[in-house]
């Protein structure tokens, strides 16, 4: 018996990999576009996630007069400054958003319905 090498196999977490990914700053580095349902048929879009660098009165102007809607900039204490407008306007913030080179396309998630 003193030949033979006993393993014993440990715990392997297949999802370790992708929570150490999730945990640090790789997951500020996304722009969260979602959708939220008021009453009846109306919506409200929220883009988060942008630098801070960037003047979010400046790009929620241009997003009002480019998607003829309203909205406004909030101030949030846990995700920072978001922008919300009327309407669901995902597909329209994020083509926007890469036309105008402020986030590359694959740093991009769309959530909704």
């Amino acid at each position: 018996m003193s030949e033979l090498d006993i393993q014993i196999p440990t715990a392997f977490d297949p999802f370790a990999e992708a929570n150490a990914e999730d945990s640090g700053a790789g997951s500020k580095e996304y722009v969260h576009i979602r959708v939220q349902q008021r009453n009846g048929r109306k919506s409200l879009t929220t883009v988060q996630g942008l630098k801070k660098d960037f003047s979010y009165n400046k790009i929620l102007k241009d997003l009002k007069k480019e998607f003829c809607c309203n909205g406004t900039v909030v101030q949030d204490p846990e995700l920072g400054q978001v922008i919300q407008l009327q309407g669901d306007q995902r597909k329209n913030v994020s083509s926007f958003l890469t036309q105008a080179g402020i986030v590359k396309k694959d740093h991009i998630k769309i959530h909704g319905f």
